[in-house]
């Protein structure tokens, strides 16, 4: 791979990551979790999901662990999706690489439906 196209991978990767950041913002603005401006913050930001998912703080460490940190996550997700008013089995999406990056943006953008009969 020569340098420009790492450089243009490099730019790419950093817009996504913005990206993300930014959906998790709004995450936290939609369900009134304080601190949204953590989203920004490496590490805070993990702290900011587990206090969006309704979980103590402390679990961030819970993120350096191998295999837990798998577990925790799908957990944190699953409570963000059902927060969100979707099913929280759509939290499972998260144990797929890069499909995290799909459900961020839909959990964050798109409300859920109630129909109302």
């Amino acid at each position: 791979m020569d340098e420009f196209s790492r450089g243009l991978l490099g730019f790419v990767a950093i817009l996504v990551f913005i990206f993300l950041f930014y959906c998790i913002k709004i995450l936290a603005r939609k369900t009134d979790t304080k601190n949204e401006n953590f989203a920004w913050i490496p590490i805070l930001n993990v702290y900011l999901l587990c206090k969006i998912a309704r979980k103590p703080g402390w679990w961030v460490i819970l993120f350096l662990i191998p295999i837990v940190n798998i577990i925790i996550s799908t957990i944190i997700w699953m409570n963000i999706s059902e927060l969100r008013g979707r099913s929280k089995w759509l939290g499972l999406i998260c144990l797929f690489p890069y499909a995290v990056i799909l459900l961020i943006p839909y959990l964050a953008f798109f409300d859920a439906n109630h129909s109302e009969s």
